[in-house]
């Protein structure tokens, strides 16, 4: 197997060199970037120019690098094209061909087409990808998506995981875990038997997730799993590089010298977050002003619970498609433990929401989110518990083009006043599933009248949405908004075109 390694190992000295300076407005430019010669040579150049008088780095990288391609950049937008005529025109532009490993690149390549986000996001996400899928299941796309599935097994066989994105510097953590809804999803185009096809990588999947369960003796964490007091396993976010993000590494070694806390402890915590896709929200944060505080490793989240259940039901069918009762019956057991333990740790009475459960407290958090509507998704919550959630939704969460991320007004881009197209399908499907119909409905239809709003203001369909004031697009977070974009394409075209 080819050795993929990360930009600071194939460029020493150079990588902190450049991202450090900051010649470029966005970290994520030069670990992007390609190589124009071998990059032992440009390091020997390097070396040689860096203390000479007058030594410019910006010009030494343009004169050995090529930057990023934004493939969106020549595409002009047809204002007379409707939203969803739009979408459909979008598709090509957004599609990466199968490649080849170019020496210096960070770019992993995949074996089959596939299609990305858009904008700075020049690379496949994974669990952005499942709801690209949407789109294209409305689409009649289904071929495009079953060789995305075979990208994301591609991986599983080649690391023994879905890494965060296909990029060298993401091989150390990867992303809420999507793959058996996408497996799922294509079932529903090319019938129950592909089930077969995809249970060894599902199994792959979870051995991934679940890696230390079997040896924890006592109430405490070992990578993605927790075990709590009464025995109960489950699982957290993590990354297992403590250290600051290649693509974000000026940013993550600023943020550490303003704090009093051991630099590794930071750097987890951020990249923890980043394996979440809610990079960043007060979800993590100990203060909701401060994200020095974050403290991902600590929580046990709802959301990832609620898909490694739904991961655990699909092994289970694949065995029953196999007529292999014992592990049916096994994985049927791990999901119905991993249910009762949801209900136990995650749902909070009192306030009538599932939260985050903060192990190293030994209580649940006090921030509410959207994640609150994943055990709606699938089925895992009481009756009488999705109705308060589902009052609570519209008395809190409802505004004028559709759902807040949470209810903190941080300046974090997973926090209000932004609402995310991923959200607003899992609440809408959610609140379906328990005959909040009249609910999802308006959710359905003031978020796909922001969206047509914005298209028809800009002509762009964007990554996140202002939902609270509908003359503005978004904002907060690390970069600018980006346009493409994967998954707005994805939840809208599937909600316009469903029946």
């Amino acid at each position: 197997m080819l050795q993929y390694i990360a930009p600071d190992k194939v460029f020493p000295g150079l990588f902190e060199a450049v991202q450090m300076s900051g010649i470029f407005p966005d970290s994520k430019t030069f670990v992007d970037s390609t190589p124009k010669a071998a990059p032992t040579e440009i390091l020997a150049r390097y070396k040689a120019r860096k203390g000479l008088p007058g030594f410019d780095l910006r010009a030494f990288v343009d004169e050995n690098f090529e930057p990023p391609e934004r493939h969106t950049s020549g595409f002009v937008s047809d204002p007379g094209r409707s939203a969803g005529a739009h979408i459909q025109a979008l598709w090509p532009v957004l599609t990466r061909q199968a490649g080849e490993h170019v020496p210096g690149n960070s770019l992993l390549p995949l074996p089959y087409p596939y299609v990305v986000p858009g904008g700075r996001f020049g690379e496949i996400y994974y669990w952005d990808s499942y709801f690209t899928m949407l789109g294209l299941q409305a689409a009649a796309k289904a071929n495009l998506i079953e060789s995305m599935i075979d990208n994301f097994s591609y991986l599983l066989d080649t690391f023994g995981f879905i890494p965060n994105g296909n990029r060298t510097y993401f091989l150390s953590r990867s992303q809420p875990p999507f793959y058996s809804l996408m497996v799922r999803l294509l079932m529903e185009e090319k019938g129950e038997a592909l089930l077969r096809k995809y249970l060894p990588r599902l199994e792959k999947e979870y051995a991934f997730w679940m890696y230390g369960s079997e040896t924890l003796q006592s109430p405490a964490p070992h990578r993605r799993v927790v075990k709590l007091p009464d025995g109960a396993i489950l699982n957290r976010y993590f990354d297992d590089n403590p250290a600051p993000r290649q693509e974000s590494y000026r940013e993550d070694v600023a943020l550490a010298k303003t704090t009093g806390r051991p630099p590794e402890e930071l750097y987890r915590d951020l990249r923890a977050a980043c394996e979440s896709g809610w990079d960043f929200s007060t979800r993590w944060l100990r203060d909701a002003g401060s994200l020095a505080t974050i403290r991902t490793t600590e929580l046990v989240p709802v959301d990832l619970n609620a898909l490694l259940y739904h991961l655990e039901t699909m092994i289970a069918r694949g065995y029953a498609l196999k007529d292999d009762q014992q592990n049916f019956n096994l994985y049927r057991q791990k999901a119905a433990q991993r249910k009762a333990a949801i209900l136990k740790y995650c749902w909070s009475e009192a306030s009538g929401y599932f939260l985050d459960y903060d192990f190293a407290a030994g209580k649940r958090t006090d921030t509410p989110s959207l994640a609150t509507i994943y055990p709606l998704f699938f089925h895992l919550a009481e009756p009488k518990q999705a109705a308060r959630v589902a009052q609570n939704i519209e008395k809190h969460f409802l505004k004028a083009g559709g759902l807040v991320t949470t209810l903190h007004h941080s300046g974090q881009q997973w926090d209000a006043p932004n609402g995310w197209a991923p959200l607003h399908w899992m609440a809408i499907q959610g609140l379906r599933n328990y005959g909040h119909a009249d609910l999802a409905t308006q959710i359905k239809n003031r978020w796909i009248a922001l969206n047509t709003k914005v298209y028809k203001n800009t002509g762009k369909m964007v990554e996140k949405y202002n939902v609270e004031d509908m003359d503005l697009l978004a904002g907060g977070g690390e970069y600018p908004v980006q346009d493409g974009f994967g998954w707005s394409n994805g939840v809208l075209l599937k909600l316009l075109l469903e029946k």
